[in-house]
């Protein structure tokens, strides 16, 4: 499914900014949901649950007093529980604490005067429903693809370009199992990913398959063709206009076969840039597109520095697939999501130790600017993107900053330890300090994304 047809009157700022919305309100709706449904849980009433800051454009209340809101500037959200002074939380207010003596309610109803364990369970509640979120895309994404039955099968022909038909022409058949790829032997994903890296680019490659009982070989394309399977945000390929389904059959004018060789271009090419002759439906387009400098992690922790024009290729069939398992899918997604909080971490390390480039930090036009173009390669790169979203907005509140969650917990632990509370001018001093850190890093992120790396 393309997205882009559901809004095709919409520009492509217009088109950006709906999807950076959407994507946003999402993470935002089930992260403050944590803390709503953990504070009511505990015992803390909430007064407002919030989407969005400035006028409110719709609410209800409900049967337990919270009024739910959509406000009309949609770039967060917020929680105010009872007798907080503000919807971080911070410090109470004595009207609305006096207010609270006179309602149904009682001190212990409050964010300030509930217990310290309930205190620190509605405050941790927003990142881990965040990363529940990360682990339920991520574990369906895995079900809704499945996984490839072995030994590998034919299952059927990806969408040929027009006028490309030649190039794709096969003898498989669905059904058919892979046993030899240009004559190396192939049992799994693993040794189809090695039989593939071995071979030589050519037009027409053998398969040895078993056909209803009976080996035979037949012939096929090369198995990755030059065809964008998917496209990262912000690259060179996804400022160039490239397109997911587009056919690279050219080079500099040299006629290409393989998702090899526009690997090899690209290495030689380093930072130049390179034409490509591109076959998109009935249309050739010509795409200038120069490799960009990008850190990638590696098995070590560490980062390579390569250059990249920003897309992958695939095989030009589909596996037959077999369904994932419930409790096999959330591993593997909660393995997902340990592997984004950790490469995220030695990201931002391998950042301020001057490792590794800062155009690797995004600010908010760049996450605006990835919602669009993960958007527009079709609902499942988009429900994906929430997910890794959802993992990084949860990581990030949990930055023992004051005025995020983990600012919060910092302050229930030295609570726990001296067994009481930080001073209201402590508390002041320190979200004070606590903005400053929020505003100079959202300032970089804007000029990483505006001026420093465009």
């Amino acid at each position: 499914m393309d997205l882009t047809q559901i809004l095709p009157a919409l520009s492509g700022t217009v088109f950006t900014l709906v999807f950076f919305v959407i994507a946003l309100s999402v993470i935002v709706a089930i992260h403050e949901y944590g803390h709503y449904i953990v504070g009511r849980w505990s015992g803390i009433h909430a007064e407002v649950f919030s989407i969005g800051f400035g006028p409110v454009l719709a609410s209800k209340v409900d049967k337990h007093g919270t009024k739910w809101q959509i406000a009309a500037y949609p770039f967060g959200g917020y929680v105010k529980f009872l007798g907080d002074a503000n919807a971080a939380s911070v410090g109470g207010d004595d009207e609305a604490l006096e207010a609270v003596a006179q309602s149904r309610f009682t001190a212990r109803n409050t964010m300030m005067g509930a217990p310290l364990w309930a205190r620190t369970a509605t405050v941790a509640a927003g990142p881990i429903f965040n990363f529940i979120l990360a682990i339920l895309i991520f574990a369906g994404y895995l079900m809704y693809q499945g996984t490839p039955v072995e030994p590998l099968t034919f299952d059927k022909m990806r969408d040929v370009p027009a006028g490309k038909e030649s190039l794709f022409a096969t003898d498989l058949q669905q059904g058919d199992q892979i046993l030899t790829i240009g004559g190396f032997p192939v049992a799994g994903t693993q040794d189809r990913d090695s039989a593939i890296s071995r071979l030589e680019p050519a037009p027409r490659i053998d398969y040895g398959i078993n056909r209803d009982g009976r080996e035979m070989t037949v012939e096929g394309p090369f198995p990755i063709l030059p065809m964008v399977a998917s496209i990262q945000p912000r690259s060179a390929a996804d400022d160039a206009g490239l397109r997911v389904g587009d056919l690279i059959t050219a080079v500099n004018g040299n006629q290409i076969v393989s998702f090899a060789e526009l690997v090899a271009a690209k290495d030689a090419a380093g930072d130049d840039a390179m034409v490509l002759t591109v076959q998109r439906g009935e249309d050739e387009l010509i795409k200038e597109v120069a490799p960009r400098r990008v850190d990638i992690p590696n098995a070590d922790g560490n980062f390579d520095t390569v250059y990249l024009i920003g897309v992958t290729g695939e095989l030009f069939f589909d596996h037959a697939t077999e369904p994932v398992g419930v409790f096999t899918a959330l591993s593997e997604g909660t393995q997902q999501l340990w592997w984004r909080i950790t490469t995220s971490l030695s990201g931002l390390w391998h950042i301020f130790s001057g490792a590794i480039s800062t155009c690797n930090l995004s600010g908010p036009v760049g996450i605006a600017q990835a919602s669009g173009s993960m958007a527009s390669q079709g609902a499942g790169s988009f429900v994906l993107f929430i997910g890794m979203l959802s993992a990084a907005v949860g990581l990030l509140n949990l930055f023992p900053i004051p005025i995020l969650d983990g600012g919060h917990l910092v302050f229930y632990a030295y609570e726990a330890v001296t067994r009481r509370k930080p001073s209201d001018a402590a508390l002041k001093f320190l979200m004070a300090g606590g903005l400053a850190v929020i505003g100079t890093l959202m300032i970089f992120a804007l000029l990483n994304d505006l001026v420093l790396c465009p």
